[in-house]
């Protein structure tokens, strides 16, 4: 392929060295990111790994699969930053164009090198394929380029220093081939290069119960800190506090995490559920498997979200038994035997309703404890004395049922909704096995 910038691109001149560059940049490739198709968790796993390691990182870029705004943007990064991190645009199809554009912005020759194309013809064979010349396009990489090695998939990246004081790195779309790489190489190349500005560290605490306004007007001075700062991030009933702390060793920064994290668990109590990578369904189940407990779900208007959410967590079939979507009347009552008068009377949207559902399934599997949950999800069926947003939850256990009452509104949708009753469903079982706990103890 050639590897001559366009006629309507400036070639790279005067380049300054990397003391006059700062940080690190990422530069994402794909149209299908431009358009919303596949959102962009590259460049998020990325940003972390970049703070972890103390690298500052200053800018992030999205370009679709077009040569020449590439080789613009490399040839525009190279006289700022001292290294360029780009993932996506490695593969074998004509629109995939990063290591070519690469190349072309320095005006440095494409080499085939014999040992990645040996590599991709081993891979296609143990995958009962045959390497087409499509494929061996991906063999080509700049001359003085080092190959960064894809263990999982067949497109390399490279490590180039195509002029002094800045070093692009190439990495392909595909998370878990990124991934792969970065920890096998990439992560080690940035220890060894002398970027870093100290050792970076960071825990996310997990809220249920309060708002972001909220929780940031009752934390106000700890979020105005320097080191470790903390930033709050809302999502569907959730809000998270990322605590990050900078130190010249791990331990150091730890010691400044833990610190603030104590307190920040002293101002909010039981409204922190969890840390890093936990959600309200793991420590759900986490809790229960340590008590030696069970537990059912029953559902109705989040139709197996909330079974969904349980099943996701690795080991959950020790705790969890099963669940029955009971979307209409008809299997509430013949399977988990709610009576016919309380649907007539009070309507499948009730306390209880919910609470025969919770009971009905608990009998039905025998577990410890149940979980059910009955609502208006919208965008229709609502009334003046049952709106879109009203929502019951029954928690049945060892010490009876207990019914709790949400009105979730319905201006946001539909899907948000059936998300939060879900949630709020594991909170309430969560806050009632820590107060059980607690009277335990």
């Amino acid at each position: 392929p050639s590897t001559t910038p366009s006629k309507n691109l400036q070639p790279l001149t005067a380049m300054v060295d990397r003391s006059e560059r700062s940080g690190v940049e990422i530069l994402c490739v794909g149209t299908e990111l431009l358009l919303g198709n596949i959102l962009n968790g590259n460049a998020r796993w990325l940003s972390e790994e970049l703070a972890s390691l103390g690298l500052p990182h200053f800018r992030q870029t999205v370009v679709g699969d077009n040569r020449d705004r590439l080789i613009a943007l490399v040839q525009e990064m190279a006289n700022r930053a001292s290294v360029l991190i780009i993932t996506g645009g490695l593969g074998p199809t004509p629109d995939d164009l990063t290591t070519e554009a690469i190349a072309a912005a320095f005006s440095v020759p494409l080499e085939e090198r014999a040992d990645v194309w040996s590599d991709i013809q081993e891979k296609a064979h143990s995958r009962g394929r045959t390497a087409g010349p499509e494929t061996r396009r991906q063999a080509l990489l700049p001359v003085g380029a080092e190959v960064l090695g894809n263990p999982t998939g067949t497109a390399p990246g490279m490590i180039w220093t195509p002029v002094p004081g800045f070093t692009v790195l190439t990495f392909p779309g595909v998370p878990s081939e990124m991934k792969a790489m970065w920890k096998a190489t990439a992560a080690p190349w940035f220890q060894a290069s002398g970027l870093s500005k100290g050792v970076f560290v960071s825990r996310v605490l997990h809220f249920w119960g309060i708002g972001e306004s909220t929780l940031a007007e009752q934390v106000a001075d700890v979020l105005e800190g320097v080191n470790p700062t903390v930033a709050p991030y809302a999502g569907r009933g959730e809000v998270k506090l990322r605590i990050t702390a900078c130190a010249d060793e791990p331990a150091k920064a730890w010691k400044l995490v833990d610190q603030t994290e104590q307190e920040l668990r002293r101002r909010t109590g039981n409204l922190c559920f969890g840390v890093d990578q936990e959600s309200l369904a793991s420590v759900v189940l986490k809790r229960l498997g340590q008590a030696g407990q069970t537990l059912s779900v029953a559902e109705s208007c989040t139709g197996g979200g909330l079974g969904a959410e349980l099943t996701a967590v690795p080991g959950a079939s020790s705790v969890m038994l099963g669940g029955v979507i009971s979307y209409a009347n008809a299997v509430k009552r013949d399977l988990l035997l709610v009576p016919e008068e309380l649907l007539e009377q009070h309507g499948a949207v009730s306390a209880p309703v919910a609470e025969a559902m919770a009971l009905g399934v608990r009998r039905l599997t025998g577990s410890d404890w149940a979980l059910s949950i009955t609502g208006i999800a919208g965008p229709e069926g609502g009334s003046p004395d049952k709106p879109v947003g009203l929502v019951f939850v029954g928690i049945a256990g060892p010490d009876g049922c207990r019914t709790e009452m949400l009105r979730l509104g319905d201006t946001r949708g539909r899907e948000w909704i059936r998300a939060v009753s879900a949630g709020e469903a594991l909170n309430c079982l969560r806050l009632r096995l820590m107060a059980n706990s607690a009277e335990a103890g």
